[in-house]
């Protein structure tokens, strides 16, 4: 299976960023029969969407390596800061980019050096999900205090937080495992 961790935040030294960080070291410790990629917002500038690229073949060139991510994901994992209680307007854009992604599971995590973690952009973040016909692993991963939690090259600084990971990946695994895509005869 091909799992792609998007984190959220446009900024450069991104807090939100430490988490996808260490989401994909540990899903590649925990589930290495499985492929990870972690795109990061800040390393792919796209315009506002004008058009769905709707095959790799109608991507810019400049873009079509994220676009192949994109096509060849079976299960998402969304990592965004709160901006004034909703996710990151770039990811967003992003995803606008590409068609729905149906029968695809996606995991949700927010991440805020404040106390309530960026709970809100998780509950608005499972309306995008929803607008993109994926099915929301009801398990999301909330970060308080994300910057006390991981440091700057994503290392874990909090050893207590790793139940909540551990639940959080392990419910996302097991979703992305039932619906993962089978080839049907036709």
């Amino acid at each position: 299976m091909n799992i792609t961790i998007i984190s959220g935040s446009p900024r450069k030294h991104s807090l939100t960023a430490r988490a996808a960080k260490f989401l994909q070291h540990y899903m590649q410790e925990k589930y290495p029969m499985h492929n990870y990629e972690t795109v990061y917002i800040s390393e792919h500038p796209l315009p506002f969407v004008e058009k769905v690229w709707s095959s790799i073949n109608e991507v810019p060139e400049e873009h079509k390596a994220l676009a192949e991510k994109i096509f060849a994901t079976d299960a998402f994992i969304l990592v965004s800061p709160e901006y004034n209680g909703s996710y990151s307007p770039a990811m967003k854009n992003l995803l606008d980019h590409f068609p729905k992604q149906g029968h695809k599971a996606f995991g949700i995590v927010t991440a805020s050096p404040g106390a309530m973690g960026g709970i809100r952009a998780a509950q608005q973040m499972q309306n995008l999900v929803a607008a993109l016909f994926g099915v929301a692993s009801p398990y999301m991963l909330i970060v308080p205090a994300v910057d006390k939690k991981f440091d700057a090259e994503g290392n874990l600084t909090e050893p207590a937080f790793i139940n909540s990971i551990h639940t959080f990946t392990a419910e996302l695994m097991w979703i992305a495992g039932r619906i993962a895509p089978v080839a049907i005869p036709v």
